[in-house]
């Protein structure tokens, strides 16, 4: 049963906007202890979660909404509140940031269900490596609008399928259930997209 504070919406305000209260042992804490404490309704580690894995959800989000990555923040938004609810349910609290990644790849696709018309990818740079010298970051730089461009050239669910598995972690069968397709598809989507995604970046390897 919930007994600290609830992190949702106040009065409609977004989860970002609540202060944030750094707690340095909270802060070190393993995503295991924090989905723990945050299931038991430890409002502070539920944000802790939030900071940790935020920019990852909303970059999978944009990648996932293609054209309507302009409803990422929306999208999140809506699964960390979905999360927060939930999570009394998740057995494995080790794995809560693929279960992140799933709640929010549901709500994008469900998004994406309600739209008539939409198009490809939207812009996730792939970050350089910590400290890392002018010419290593231009080359990062390339590399990221290589696969960004070679992600537009993809088919719709090739692209989603890629995402949900090479960036949200998800296996064959959550990956399935998402695009409501066989296993057996997401296996064929997801070769076509490897194969076309390393002759285009061939020239990276």
């Amino acid at each position: 049963m919930r007994t600290g504070p609830d992190p949702g919406p106040q009065n409609g305000a977004p989860l970002s906007t609540a202060p944030e209260v750094r707690t340095p042992v909270l802060d070190e804490a393993s995503d295991a202890l924090l989905a723990g404490r945050a299931a038991d309704g430890d409002a502070r580690a539920f944000a802790v979660l939030v900071r940790r894995h935020g920019g990852l959800l909303r970059g999978y989000a944009r990648r996932v909404l293609g054209s309507a990555a302009s409803s990422a923040d929306d999208v999140v938004q809506e699964a960390l509140i979905t999360a927060w609810q939930q999570l009394p349910q998740l057995q494995d609290h080790s794995a809560v940031r693929s279960w992140l990644v799933r709640v929010t790849s549901r709500k994008a696709v469900d998004l994406l269900r309600g739209l008539k018309h939409h198009d490809d990818v939207d812009d996730v740079d792939a970050p350089a490596a910590e400290g890392a010298g002018p010419e290593s970051m231009a080359d990062a730089s390339a590399l990221a609008g290589s696969l960004h461009a070679a992600l537009d050239a993809l088919p719709e669910q090739q692209r989603q399928a890629w995402t949900m598995r090479e960036l949200g972690g998800l296996s064959y069968e959550e990956v399935a259930e998402e695009l409501g397709v066989p296993v057996s598809t997401v296996r064929g989507l997801l070769a076509r997209a490897r194969t076309t995604l390393m002759a285009r970046l061939d020239d990276w390897r």
